[in-house]
């Protein structure tokens, strides 16, 4: 059955709240939350100083996605049964997968409109769909009862959604990607965003970490496992994605996602060449391209989101027994999964 998401424009998205509501909220979270989550384990962070364990996963703090905004998330986030979340670890495809969900299931609002109007190459895919842990920031909801159902992302570990979210019949697209290009991808993203306050990290130093499992909402494994279990127990709740095979074989997995999501290309569509515009709208070299200039509201630059996008870049980064050591966790942590072991050795 075909059902419409309705997603606004992209500029009710960015922060229409100023930021200084945004931090004024952020930090109220904190005060509200420090008690509690200032006694969990704590690692030395990546982007922000220090990582709290809640739940068995690692969290930023003083973050829009960090600890605070999980929890409050859990305690007041209501979700619609007709909602679908878009899940990933950081760097793992996400911004590929909020740009090209934002264009599928908007191409009609934008189809007669001319190209250069359409809001991905005016702002970054962030703008257009938001983290579902950001809602609890802002002084109003992102989506007004004339827009559902509702789009959103999240880094959320499965285990950590608000219990709405697992009670209720919403869809979820999973997008993992091989831990060796996330670590490489988050090292450099991490560095990109220390600023002149904090020395900068060693690929080493990052490269351990990672195998200790101690990246923002990690450990990776665990992250990928639990999404990757329920999809085969619920395929037709969860769809289940590698950002290898979205790259090997685009179009049939745009497809893929299209129909998903309740907006399956027509043959008039696909005749007319849209699923290919929709491909070379999100793809890589345009997104960093528009994006090379300006930040995002909570002060990313946007061109941190376009480094390299490439498959297998951690061949340039790890050396042979790096990349033994990321592969030998793999093997034990997924023995049981041949899909995710292919994907990422």
């Amino acid at each position: 059955m075909t059902f419409q998401i309705s997603v606004p424009d992209v500029y009710p998205l960015s922060f229409v709240d100023d930021n200084d509501h945004e931090k004024t909220n952020l930090a109220l979270l904190y005060d509200r939350y420090k008690d509690r989550f200032t006694t969990f384990p704590k690692e030395k962070g990546w982007m922000t100083e220090d990582l709290y364990m809640y739940q068995g996963f690692w969290h930023q703090s003083k973050n829009v996605v960090s600890v605070e905004t999980v929890m409050a998330t859990q305690d007041s986030f209501k979700a619609h049964p007709s909602d679908v979340y878009l899940a990933t670890l950081p760097k793992s495809g996400t911004t590929w997968l909020k740009a090209l969900a934002f264009a599928i299931v908007n191409r009609n609002r934008y189809k007669n409109k001319p190209p250069s109007t359409h809001p991905l190459q005016n702002s970054n895919p962030h703008n257009c769909l938001p983290f579902v842990e950001t809602e609890v920031l802002r002084t109003s909801p992102t989506y007004d009862n004339a827009h559902t159902p509702r789009l959103y992302a999240t880094h959320m570990p499965y285990t950590s959604l608000p219990q709405s979210i697992l009670d209720s019949s919403c869809r979820i697209v999973y997008m993992c990607r091989n831990p060796k290009d996330v670590l490489v991808s988050l090292f450099h993203f991490a560095n990109s965003l220390r600023g002149q306050s904090r020395d900068l990290m060693t690929f080493e130093e990052g490269f351990d970490m990672f195998c200790k499992g101690v990246i923002p909402n990690g450990p990776y494994w665990d992250h990928v496992n639990r999404y990757y279990k329920v999809s085969l127990e619920q395929p037709t709740r969860i769809l289940f994605l590698t950002y290898e095979e979205m790259k090997m074989d685009t179009r049939n997995n745009v497809k893929l996602l299209a129909k998903f999501l309740g907006h399956p290309f027509t043959e008039e569509e696909e005749g007319k060449g849209v699923v290919e515009e929709i491909m070379s709208l999100c793809g890589f070299e345009n997104l960093s391209e528009v994006n090379k200039h300006g930040s995002l509201s909570i002060g990313i630059p946007n061109h941190a989101f376009f480094r390299e996008g490439k498959v297998g870049d951690w061949r340039n980064h790890l050396t042979i027994e790096m990349g033994q050591n990321v592969d030998q966790i793999t093997k034990e942590k997924f023995h049981c999964w041949d899909l995710l072991l292919n994907t990422c050795l």
